[in-house]
């Protein structure tokens, strides 16, 4: 979108560890928007929808920029370096098809889909080969996606008017006619409560909707692909809007039936289990592809790090003075138009950036720290006045501002954000030991203006009309409490005692490898028919098989791999096989708690 570098590329050989290889671009300047000037700015636009394809030794991708022709990035490395060639048309969502004779296909567009051939040198559409080949009325959305498989030509693509879901269209030909499936995955939230909103996106004081735990399928898996693996398996790759910490990317399995690519599992189409075996032939453990913490002490920044917007590079420096991130205050009339702010994405579902700001270089009417960059906007940081320096929290949402007088040149800056609650606590230090707040708790909010989430973010700017002094940022550090989530270990071989809705009973869990297990209860196992009934049984050969799932909220599910279908308490209190997956605020019947028997 807005950030610089941008279009990042990354690789995997097994969907599950990926490794950043790079950016497609270090900057892109079309205009005074991208780089913050003239009051004018790219928030929510920019880099959208990028297409990424492959072609007899290149490499290539295609983007629509916000208010400017699509871009087609090319290379013959994923790695780079890349050319950037600006197309003649301006092509919304687009996906690009190269066929097996050689031919070239775009689709485009924002519920009415657009065909066309492209020419050869890929820089535009043959306009006599443009149809549309879907009007607003089909139900394909938008965010497509364009394959050819086994000699068919398939669509994928996303509806979220009211209830998010992501329909398929196929076709003999690539331009059709088309026969549209208009579920191949809905609902699909793993019960994620819908956090706050904002009632208006216009200027603060912002007024916000609370979390609503009753809404279904408005945050749903949207956007989604497919991608089949070298072992034969197919797999799909999706976004999710996961509140306040913005678009995280899922995973699902996926089940041919009926020539349609479903999301998840036969028995269960188009629901999508939080936890599920990897794809064959991962056997690793998961690796992050970037490094979050950065002391600043290197030739370059951690691969985390973007700027918000055009960075002017001769305003800030690692070089300065070594160990450090310099700063250059700029003038801007407050953090969304402050230029040279150096961001990077917030993660959950609990972390906590800390930073060191050094403020003997700051001038007055200078002011730099440490903001949550979203709308609202929170922030924590150092204003420089006439008599000294003043430590602030700044909460755009009720325009309130905290202070009070700094005698330290050097103060630890916090922010401990809870991305389940959807609260954040903004922290400072004078010693880096004792951490004590200046104002109340900031609601954290999902929105379109900056369309990412929290961004986590550096910043100094000035509010005189000339640039300011220089702010020093010793390091950034970002701590992690619950990397895998709320999720326990499995209490293999261990007699547990699980509580749910209107049910309690005793079980030792037995492991079947892979997150899986089986239910023993005194000497008999649950058994489950293909109707999802459960019994006991004396017979472990007929023992279901469950996989072990927690939910986003620490909850534990169990799959039946017999019925496809989470193990819930019906009306009538009785265990069965059937249900189709959590529903926010945990009131499904599938949804349990347990303790270790001792």
């Amino acid at each position: 979108m807005h950030v610089m570098p941008g279009l990042p590329i990354l690789h995997s050989r097994d969907l599950v560890n990926w490794a950043l290889l790079g950016y497609a671009f270090n900057r892109l300047d079309l205009g005074p928007e991208f780089s913050l000037e003239n009051g004018k700015q790219m928030y929510g636009q920019g880099i959208w929808a990028p297409s990424f394809r492959y072609r007899n030794g290149t490499f290539y991708i295609f983007t629509n920029i916000n208010g400017h022709s699509t871009q087609r990035f090319s290379a013959k490395s994923p790695r780079g370096p890349w050319t950037r060639v600006e197309m003649k048309k301006s092509l919304h969502d687009l996906s690009v098809l190269f066929d097996d004779d050689g031919k070239a296909y775009v689709i485009w567009g924002y519920r009415d889909i657009h065909f066309a051939h492209l020419n050869d040198d890929l820089t535009d559409i043959v306009p006599s080969t443009e149809r549309v080949l879907f009007d607003r009325d089909a139900g394909m959305g938008e965010g497509s996606h364009f394959y050819k498989i086994r000699g068919k030509y398939y669509i994928t693509s996303a509806w979220y008017a009211g209830r998010m879901r992501m329909p398929a269209a196929r076709a003999d030909h690539p331009q059709g006619p088309y026969e549209v499936n208009k579920e191949i995955s809905a609902d699909e939230d793993f019960g994620l409560v819908k956090g706050y909103r904002l009632k208006q996106n216009k200027e603060p004081p912002f007024d916000l909707n609370p979390p609503d735990s009753l809404a279904r399928g408005q945050i749903s898996l949207h956007q989604g692909g497919i991608v089949e693996t070298p072992s034969g398996e197919w797999w799909g790759f999706s976004m999710m809007d996961y509140n306040s910490v913005g678009r995280l990317t899922a995973l699902s399995p996926v089940t041919l039936q009926d020539g349609w690519p479903y999301f998840g599992l036969r028995g269960n189409l188009g629901r999508t289990p939080r936890m599920w075996v990897k794809p064959s032939g991962t056997s690793s453990p998961p690796t992050a592809p970037y490094t979050r913490g950065d002391r600043f002490d290197g030739p370059a920044f951690s691969n985390v790090w973007q700027w918000n917007h055009v960075p002017v590079d001769s305003m800030w420096s690692l070089n300065e003075r070594r160990g450090y991130l310099r700063l250059h205050a700029l003038p801007a009339t407050g953090l969304l138009d402050a230029r040279n702010t150096l961001t990077q994405r917030a993660i959950g579902p609990r972390s906590s950036p800390t930073t060191i700001l050094e403020t003997a270089g700051m001038r007055v009417g200078d002011v730099a720290g440490l903001a949550l960059l979203n709308a609202p906007i929170a922030w924590i940081g150092v204003r420089r006045d006439a008599a000294g320096t003043v430590i602030e929290e700044i909460d755009t949402r009720n325009e309130i501002v905290y202070s009070r007088r700094l005698e330290s040149n050097r103060v630890w800056l916090r922010a401990d954000c809870d991305f389940l609650t959807e609260k954040a606590r903004l922290t400072f230090s004078t010693d880096g030991a004792h951490f004590e707040m200046l104002g109340d708790e900031f609601a954290m909010v999902f929105q379109l203006k900056t369309f990412q989430g929290v961004r986590y973010s550096l910043f100094n700017y000035t509010t005189a009309s000339v640039p300011g002094g220089y702010a020093d940022f010793d390091e950034m550090l970002v701590n992690e409490p619950a990397p895998r989530g709320l999720a326990r270990a499995i209490p293999l071989g261990a007699t547990i005692h699980i509580a749910g809705d209107h049910f309690s009973g005793d079980f030792t869990i037995q492991s079947r490898e892979k997150g899986r297990v089986t239910l023993r209860s005194n000497d008999c196992y649950l058994s489950t028919a293909t109707s999802g009934a459960t019994h006991l049984s004396k017979s472990a050969k007929s023992a279901d098989v469950f996989q072990w799932i927690e939910t986003i909220y620490g909850k534990t599910m169990f799959l039946s791999l017999t019925t496809s279908r989470y193990l819930r308490v019906d009306p009538k209190l009785e265990l069965v096989a059937d249900g189709r997956g959590p529903e926010p605020g945990g009131h499904d019947g599938a949804q349990f708690t347990w303790t270790v028997r001792h």
